[in-house]
């Protein structure tokens, strides 16, 4: 499974960076859950969970170039970084492709296309919002206008707005 690999990969990828490990394997853990009660097929379950694991693979990058991590800097810079990384897995191109165009996007809310997009964006901001102590209005309002699945939805709530 291309998954346990690239997991265990990114564990070393961030050379002891214990919060950006946390951070990544929370993201994935609720990336595959709400994918999994979506019913996505396999592919994209596949796709969306290898995504979740590699989606801040520019962070560290970004703090020596910049000084910070905003998303724009990641979604610029993370294509150079991930084809080297995946190129060890013998993914398919169609593949390939589709998690480096995620990884690029997952920062941007418009213009939202497939659900594996849709989901990272969901898992990713979760658990920014916990780790950023995001106020309740900002978690309410990026519910209200980003969240679209059943089960990012019910998460949102039951999470931040019981």
């Amino acid at each position: 499974m291309a998954q346990t690999k690239m997991t265990l990969k990114m564990i070393d990828f961030y050379n002891g960076n214990v919060h950006d490990i946390e951070h990544f394997l929370k993201v994935y853990s609720y990336a595959s859950l709400i994918g999994r009660a979506e019913a996505l097929d396999e592919k994209t379950q596949d796709i969306l969970e290898m995504a979740a694991i590699v989606h801040d693979i520019a962070c560290p990058l970004c703090r020596k170039k910049y000084g910070n991590t905003n998303g724009k800097y990641q979604e610029e810079e993370s294509g150079a970084l991930l084809y080297p990384f995946l190129s060890e897995f013998k993914l398919d191109t169609d593949i390939q492709e589709r998690i480096i165009f995620l990884v690029e996007h997952h920062h941007t809310f418009s213009n939202i296309t497939g659900i594996d997009y849709q989901i990272l964006v969901e898992a990713d901001f979760l658990v920014n919002a916990s780790e950023a102590s995001m106020d309740m209005d900002s978690i309410r309002n990026f519910k209200n206008k980003i969240v679209k699945t059943r089960t990012g939805i019910k998460l949102f709530d039951s999470i931040y707005l019981h």
